[in-house]
């Protein structure tokens, strides 16, 4: 004999999906850094043969398959639903996580990257519709953040577990591999298919990618994929090369993986301030606030701090504000567009995002490599932070979900 659903399901099926949503950015976060904290010591032993030149080239060649990953995989959601995807997509990196320490040379460390940024490209985009589809529309922005502290504490778990692993970085990568392969057998036993996508799939006017270039949508396309973009290249210049901006800057090993560190946590502390902040006063507002004092603290660490609190203040702030910044851009994509075209929206919005994640990890290893990091890479930083500012002034306040997208004039 069957029964009728209780009160209590409905919250506990929105309960595992945001546990698992949250998971899998922390798997992103942890796998980013994991690289990061590790190019100081690749560096320093000359394994495989790195050099400056050889670690932009993985970093840079992982982030083209994460781009690849984004717009190719997610935008598969809109059609074949959101849990197999986001399973296959982590499934598909922890594989390809776990083998990297094998490389026997830098060309097959790249290629492994590669191969595992086609699933984790994937992964982010498709946690934040399915994190969106899981709370009131009021709600997008702290949907957006919440999830997005994942990414954060993954981030601070891999550089408390950087500076506990010493040399011995081929640790990192196993235990991310080991712990994405964990989670999928308990994300297909308890992760539900979005109720919205199983609402909108049937629809006869659903929306095609070219609308998003269309009339209706044009100008929000353009301005959150601008806004995306230079969020995207600030998180991961920051992210990949701190450690090694603030060596060239005159700063031990150790302390450049602890600022790394504080950077992660004040993304977290900004991240739930961000959200909460903007459900209550408009996604854009904040945008621009949080934006315009990234600026502003990016060229502050041009400066030379020799007081070790100030100097962590300082980081600590960074992180608060640049962080938060371009995750309040895919809240905004979540409220802009309808059930029936959210997973292929974020899905672009994060891709074109990723084209800067592969463009500031680049242009900062560049700056490393000709010994002029300090303190360029600073002030290119805080550059782009002005051109995300600019990017979120040409969106409408705030979209409602059930209206078109249209800026007003």
């Amino acid at each position: 004999m069957t029964t009728s659903p209780t009160r209590s399901e409905p919250p506990v099926r929105s309960t595992w999906t945001a546990v698992f949503c949250w998971l899998t950015v922390l798997l992103e976060g942890y796998d980013l850094v994991a690289f990061a904290a590790t190019i100081p010591t690749l560096l320093k032993s000359g394994h495989l043969g790195f050099t400056p030149a050889g670690a932009t080239l993985v970093a840079t060649v992982s982030l083209v398959g994460v781009a690849i990953g984004a717009a190719g995989l997610s935008p598969l959601t809109d059609r074949f639903g959101r849990r197999r995807l986001l399973i296959g997509s982590v499934l598909l990196f922890s594989l390809f996580t776990l083998v990297i320490p094998l490389s026997t040379s830098v060309a097959m460390f790249a290629v492994l990257r590669f191969l595992a940024g086609l699933g984790l490209g994937a992964c982010m985009p498709i946690a934040l519709t399915v994190m969106a589809e899981n709370l009131p529309a009021r709600r997008r922005a702290s949907a957006s953040t919440v999830t997005m502290t994942g990414y954060h504490v993954g981030a601070v778990l891999m550089s408390v577990l950087a500076l506990a692993a010493g040399d011995d970085w081929h640790l990192l990568f196993y235990g991310g591999g080991v712990a994405g392969l964990l989670v999928v057998p308990l994300m297909w036993w308890r992760l539900p298919e979005s109720a919205a996508f199983l609402a909108a799939r049937d629809k006869p006017d659903r929306l095609s990618p070219r609308d998003l270039l269309g009339p209706r949508y044009r100008r929000t396309s353009i301005a959150v994929w601008v806004g995306s973009f230079m969020g995207l290249l600030l998180v991961y210049g920051l992210n990949t090369w701190l450690p090694q901006l603030m060596r060239t800057a005159g700063y031990p090993i150790s302390t450049a993986i602890t600022l790394l560190l504080v950077l992660n946590v004040g993304a977290v502390l900004g991240l739930l301030a961000a959200g909460l902040i903007a459900d209550r006063y408009g996604i854009k507002p904040i945008a621009v606030i949080w934006f315009g004092a990234a600026a502003v603290l990016l060229a502050a660490l041009t400066l030379r701090v020799d007081s070790a609190l100030l100097l962590n203040l300082v980081v600590l702030l960074t992180g608060v504000f640049v962080f938060s910044a371009q995750v309040l851009i895919y809240g905004y994509v979540s409220q802009a567009f309808p059930a029936e075209a959210r997973g292929t929206a974020l899905g672009f919005t994060s891709a074109v995002g990723r084209i800067g994640s592969i463009l500031g990890p680049f242009v900062t290893g560049a700056l490393v490599t000709a010994g002029v990091a300090d303190p360029w890479g600073f002030w290119f930083f805080a550059v782009v932070a002005v051109l995300g500012l600019t990017s979120v002034l040409a969106l409408a306040r705030d979209p409602s979900p059930a209206t078109p997208a249209v800026p007003r004039r």
